[in-house]
């Protein structure tokens, strides 16, 4: 069975960041915390799904289809720190070690090269790596379509489907775009309906579907609700469209391509010996005699 695992690698990599001390660090002082973090989570990974492809996606500097919609989107996220910005050059190489695609586009998120690959290629199971809960409008329990999501630093994570999903956001994967036109994400600085907080956005949804239906029978409203959301549809339908993820990106994507990944190469292993990841070296090469012992026991 064909299983591809799509990494978010900014959401995972800023992750990596806040978890680890800074302490960690190669021979000649580099910062690599968030390097090794995010090379652990990508091994434990391996070990716990059992992709048989793997790829990575991320974001680009330049501004995108959304910031064009709205000028202040994620205006009001603080400059990244120098730290952790050293850093990526050190994942891109760790990931092209492992002879992992790295997929990223002008002008569009990693969440859209991920909705993209997620919904139009051929595999029988999906699963996204990713602390960015927006890509949970993307799971799809029809299409074995689930997110793996940390949920404490990097200890611990959980695999989200469709009921999962319920449970996080109070509303379903499809309706989550219809949610967040109403609530808004401060963490991407849009406002969606002021005054309609999360629980009233749920009742909404539950009774009515959707975003727009909910418009349709605004009549039937209280007034105070009806009142915010006339005035502020123009918010609402802003929020609407930022929050829905693009899954049409004009990105060329070779599945066979995420199939070549080696998680014990000798340009990862070099690398390693470069960052100072002893321990790191010692989980490639068990895992990779594991995958080894794995293949030849399949074929029996």
């Amino acid at each position: 069975m064909s299983k591809l695992v799509i990494f978010d690698g900014n959401a995972i990599i800023h992750r990596a960041y806040h978890a680890l001390p800074s302490s960690l660090t190669t021979r000649i002082g580099e910062p690599v915390n968030a390097v090794y973090g995010l090379t652990s989570m990508l091994l434990r990974v391996i070990q716990d799904l059992k992709p048989t492809h793997i790829a990575f996606a991320w974001d680009r500097p330049e501004p995108t289809f959304r910031h064009e919609l709205l000028k202040s989107y994620q205006a009001q996220r603080p400059e990244a720190d120098s730290e952790l910005v050293s850093q990526f050059e050190k994942a891109y190489a760790v990931v092209r070690a492992m002879h992992v695609p790295l997929l990223s586009l002008a002008g569009y998120e990693a969440d859209d090269m991920i909705g993209t690959i997620t919904k139009q290629t051929k595999v029988d199971e999906v699963i996204v790596v990713t602390g960015d809960r927006d890509i949970l409008q993307l799971v799809d329990d029809d299409r074995n379509i689930k997110l793996y999501m940390p949920v404490k630093g990097l200890s611990d994570a959980k695999l989200f489907g469709e009921k999962e999903t319920v449970e996080r956001m109070g509303v379903t994967p499809s309706q989550i775009v219809d949610f967040k036109g109403l609530v808004g994400d401060p963490s991407d600085n849009y406002k969606g309906i002021p005054g309609i907080g999360p629980k009233t956005a749920a009742t909404l949804i539950e009774k009515y579907g959707s975003f727009d239906e909910i418009y349709k029978h605004i009549n039937e409203l209280p007034e105070s609700t009806a009142k915010k959301l006339r005035e502020h549809k123009d918010e609402g339908d802003l929020s609407y469209k930022l929050a829905h993820i693009i899954t049409n990106a004009p990105i060329e994507f070779d599945i066979e391509e995420a199939k070549k990944w080696q998680v014990d190469s000798p340009e990862l292993l070099q690398l390693f010996e470069e960052y100072g990841f002893r321990t790191l070296t010692k989980r490639v090469k068990d895992i990779g005699k594991q995958i080894t012992s794995d293949k030849q026991t399949s074929l029996f």
